[in-house]
């Protein structure tokens, strides 16, 4: 490689027919088979460095001297397009840098991304796992169960405040629905379906069309307008096996998934509080984020002025919010245009989430309407909105984004008490039972075996938030002695005070509750 490079190889783009290609790969079943199967077009592009003639898209950079540092990163075996009843192949992963200083802060960022890796925290922490009986479906712990409740407690409160109500729909319907919403034609492959007295049914990918459903259940008048449904129910995705990763790619998932029925005059408002809505959450787990308005595809449906009127809105939306955002011209989904949200997590790994789609689709293909003013029937549009998206995989981003270390609010270990001695084990317990009477995730170690330093330091390693140390001292004072998983010693307080401190820490859900003590 260290030759290649040296000999500043070009990277020659090339425009070829199906037929050339065709000839000049046909040593290669695999590529064979892609451009029969894939390309489409009279002519595509490919890419020619050295004797090397392969399919790409490009760009490149101009040449193989540009290519400062490399390292191969791992290699793995892989079945063609992901199908286990397919070829076994090797897939070899590298990356390059135009300066081997780049090429260190990169591998720095990859070791610890090594040590937050969910998969890894989960199964330390003990908070989920997997099960080949059961692939891409969680197990959650009771600890990881805390978290998962807590994420979700906290957004149905959100929800509550913002005006949204939450609906439960079902998790299975005919093959109808899917056809009368477009997925069957278009996502059939990714949906669990199965036969049922003669009829298809398949369990639900998203829940859209359900909802759809339930605001055609009555008439609706412009003053039921915006209409907001929040959405908890278990959704299923028939992702190939190879594609499986830990909680960020899953068979089975929840989102905080909402839709919003409203008018054409009510989008600007309702994209403004939407934005406002993730703002507010993803401040609170210390994310930042970037905006992306995709705009209106060569092929849509629809009406280019309503088009038109609906990018303004949300243009207009995206300035009055403040943050900086950039357009993507054309990359919109043919039912409407939409708002990429992409959260940049402690690594400053872009992650994507949260979703702002509007949809002039649905509403048409299920002859959705409210009444008007005029007594008139109008056609409302749909927003699909999440701030999670998927619970499992934002729980695999906040895991490695904290690496493990769960601020208060959220923490599934929040406390333990430690008694220095066996004679203190009745006042430890008293105290465990007045904190989980209180709501708070308490632990106490009573183990004769192990000195109070052993204790403290297991406490630690398990991330408890803070240890609390009980002696004859605190004991005749009914105070405890505080310390944090981080060795920082807070010293010696009553118990209610600390009852009222954990409280108002749970309540402002502060994300370095530890510190401020």
């Amino acid at each position: 490689m260290k030759s290649i490079v040296n000999e500043k190889q070009p990277f020659e783009r090339l425009l070829l027919s199906k037929k050339e290609l065709l000839d000049l790969l046909s040593y290669n079943k695999f590529k064979v088979r892609i451009i029969n199967e894939r390309i489409q077009e009279e002519y595509t592009t490919a890419y020619r460095c050295g004797t090397l003639i392969d399919l790409c898209r490009g760009p490149h950079v101009r040449h193989t001297g540009y290519i400062k540092a490399l390292q191969v990163t791992k290699n793995s075996a892989s079945y063609w397009e992901g199908k286990t009843d397919a070829e076994s192949l090797q897939r070899i992963y590298g990356i390059s840098f135009p300066d081997p200083k780049q090429l260190k802060e990169w591998q720095r960022l990859q070791e610890e991304a090594a040590k937050r890796d969910h998969r890894k925290l989960g199964v330390e922490q003990g908070l989920f796992y997997f099960h080949e009986l059961s692939p891409g479906s969680c197990f959650f712990t009771p600890k990881g169960t805390i978290i998962y409740n807590a994420l979700v407690d906290y957004i149905k409160t959100e929800y509550r405040k913002r005006g949204f109500t939450e609906v439960i729909t079902p998790n299975i319907y005919n093959v109808e629905l899917w056809k009368k919403s477009g997925h069957w034609e278009h996502y059939a492959e990714n949906m669990f379906s199965f036969d049922i007295e003669k009829e298809t049914f398949a369990l639900k990918p998203m829940n859209c069309p359900g909802h759809c459903i339930l605001f055609d259940s009555t008439t609706r008048s412009w003053r039921d307008l915006p209409l907001r449904f929040a959405d908890f129910g278990v959704l299923h995705r028939n992702e190939l096996s190879g594609a499986l990763t830990g909680l960020t790619r899953v068979r089975r998932f929840q989102q905080d998934d909402a839709h919003i029925f409203c008018t054409s005059s009510q989008i600007k408002s309702e994209i403004m509080a939407a934005l406002d809505f993730l703002q507010s959450v993803y401040s609170l787990f210390g994310f930042t984020y970037d905006l992306c308005l995709s705009t209106r595809p060569e092929s849509f449906l629809g009406d280019i002025e309503v088009w038109n009127q609906a990018e303004s809105a949300l243009a207009e939306a995206l300035d009055k919010h403040g943050a900086p955002w950039t357009r993507n011209e054309g990359d919109g989904a043919f039912y409407g245009p939409k708002i990429d949200i992409t959260i940049n997590d402690a690594l400053k790994r872009p992650r994507q989430c949260a979703t702002i789609q509007l949809d002039f689709q649905l509403p048409l293909r299920f002859k959705l309407n409210y009444i008007n003013e005029e007594s008139n029937k109008l056609q409302p549009v749909i927003i699909h909105r999440a701030i999670f998206g998927s619970i499992e995989r934002f729980i695999a981003i906040v895991t490695e984004n904290f690496a493990g270390k769960w601020p208060f609010w959220l923490s599934p270990r929040q406390v333990i008490v430690l008694p220095i001695r066996d004679a203190l084990d009745s006042y430890a317990l008293e105290l465990k039972d007045i904190l989980f009477n209180e709501g708070f995730h308490v632990d106490v170690e009573l183990d004769p075996s192990l000195t109070i330093n052993k204790k403290v330091r297991n406490a630690q390693l398990a991330q408890y938030n803070f240890i609390l140390v009980v002696g004859d001292k605190e004991k005749e004072n009914r105070t405890v002695n505080v310390r944090t998983r981080d060795n920082k010693v807070h010293g010696e307080i009553g118990i209610e005070k600390l009852v009222e401190k954990f409280k108002d820490f749970r309540a402002t859900k502060v994300l370095n509750a530890e510190q401020t003590f």
